[in-house]
């Protein structure tokens, strides 16, 4: 049986791409800062359909030894800071940039190569994109440091592209049961599901391309199969939404409105103002892929306790 290996297991897409691995025949692997199995020695008798590693991709030695121990068949990239607002730059670039190095270094080490090394991006390296939709032959134009850790990262993966069969893909905004509350949707959605009359934000003259992470998981998992090597993949719904239309949307299912305030605090400096993606490439690659409306992603999301925030 094929072994996937998902590093940042534990977040958001991890728990999702997890589920979509295992419905299509593989067993996962995965690697975690903070908890599951020591990287180095043998893997345990009893070892299930997923098995989660103790690894932290600055520790040069660890990560290594996690690759040997798992010697994955494919792998998808996810571990990384991927809250554009995180207040520490350096832990942005240390662990967006050289955790990606070490573990392409320890990769490009084994004797069976992966088949496929899917790294994850960012759509914010597009910035203020002066074109619209964004396909991916626009210039980067990152507007803050995890736009530019990101840039890096992709600039870095290309000097490992004639040892590793790398695809890199740059997902729009996307969100679901699971994502954290910090991020925007999340928070709105909790709001809601709490009955508040306020919500304090940032900038709302901001318009986004939402995919549902549903949708995002599929496509990482058919780019793991189908995409050739080398090759830069948008990942989004080409559907472009604002803000007050969300929060529209958000009245609407559940049946009250909210009073949005706008808090300076919140107001991030350099805003992109709109990011539109095309998935074309995309879709050429893996076939049709349906997206889900947005609306029916947040009423998955009103349904789930909690927001359906992911514990433990």
């Amino acid at each position: 049986m094929a072994i996937a290996l998902i590093t940042g297991i534990a977040g958001f897409t991890g728990h999702h791409l997890t589920q979509d691995l295992l419905a299509r025949g593989y067993r996962v692997a995965g690697l975690d800062q903070a908890r599951g199995e020591p990287a180095g020695g043998a893997p345990p008798p009893d070892a299930g359909p997923v098995m989660t590693y103790r690894c932290d991709l600055m520790d040069r030695a660890a990560t290594f030894d996690a690759a040997r121990r798992i010697a994955p068949d494919v792998v998808v990239h996810l571990a990384a800071i991927s809250f554009v607002a995180h207040g520490d730059a350096e832990a942005i670039y240390r662990i967006n940039v050289a955790g990606t190095r070490n573990l392409l270094e320890a990769l490009s080490s084994l004797e069976k190569k992966p088949s496929a090394v899917l790294l994850a991006s960012s759509a914010n390296i597009y910035g203020n994109a002066t074109v619209s939709p964004i396909d991916e032959s626009a210039p980067p134009n990152p507007a803050n440091d995890y736009a530019v850790s990101k840039l890096a990262m992709e600039y870095m993966a290309r000097l490992w592209m004639d040892r590793l069969p790398i695809v890199i893909v740059r997902p729009f905004n996307y969100t679901g049961v699971g994502q954290a509350p910090q991020f925007l949707l999340p928070k709105i959605v909790r709001h809601f599901q709490r009955g508040e009359k306020i919500i304090e934000l940032g900038n709302i003259d901001v318009e986004r391309d939402f995919s549902d992470v549903r949708f995002v998981s599929r496509a990482y998992c058919g780019l793991l199969q189908k995409a050739p090597a080398g090759e830069v993949f948008n990942v989004c719904s080409g559907n472009v939404y604002s803000l007050k239309r969300i929060l529209a949307m958000m009245a609407e299912i559940a049946g009250y409105e909210i009073e949005v305030r706008v808090n300076p605090a919140f107001v991030r400096e350099n805003e992109v103002r709109r990011l539109e993606g095309s998935n074309r490439k995309l879709l050429g690659v893996v076939g049709d892929l349906p997206t889900m409306p947005l609306r029916d992603t947040l009423t998955w999301m009103m349904a789930a306790s909690d927001g359906g925030r992911l514990h433990g």
